[in-house]
């Protein structure tokens, strides 16, 4: 289990807003979650729960890339995030749907990545 330190942050959050609320002493876990198209979510693990990385409309903000992530993220004193991603599987070979993860277990399962981008 991770430890979740960091204070509560709103469900829905932009970088800007993260950026005034970050406590550095205590940050959040970050999920980096995989979706099919390339495309990668930002979702922020604390002790009030889980927020979502959104834009200035307050639509889900998403990434084509996860250096930009790192971009994003590292000035913010983010070093790391665990990637994690939804597994269709099972439904394409014809298997019963499960039951979606918990967040801890998404995060347990995940791989570990960090937000380093050069150049």
């Amino acid at each position: 289990m991770i430890p979740l330190e960091a204070p509560a942050l709103p469900d829905r959050l932009t970088l800007e807003a993260l950026a005034e609320r970050l406590d550095p002493r205590a940050t959040p876990a970050v999920e980096v979650q995989s979706l099919d198209m390339g495309y990668y979510l930002v979702r922020l693990h604390h002790a009030g729960g889980e927020s979502l990385l959104v834009d200035d409309h307050g639509e889900t903000r998403r990434f084509t890339g996860t250096q930009w992530i790192s971009r994003a993220l590292a000035p913010l004193g983010l070093t790391h995030g665990i990637l994690t991603w939804a597994d269709v599987t099972d439904e394409m070979v014809g298997l019963p749907a499960a039951p979606p993860l918990e967040p801890a277990a998404r995060l347990a399962h995940g791989t570990r990545i960090a937000f380093r981008t050069r150049g």
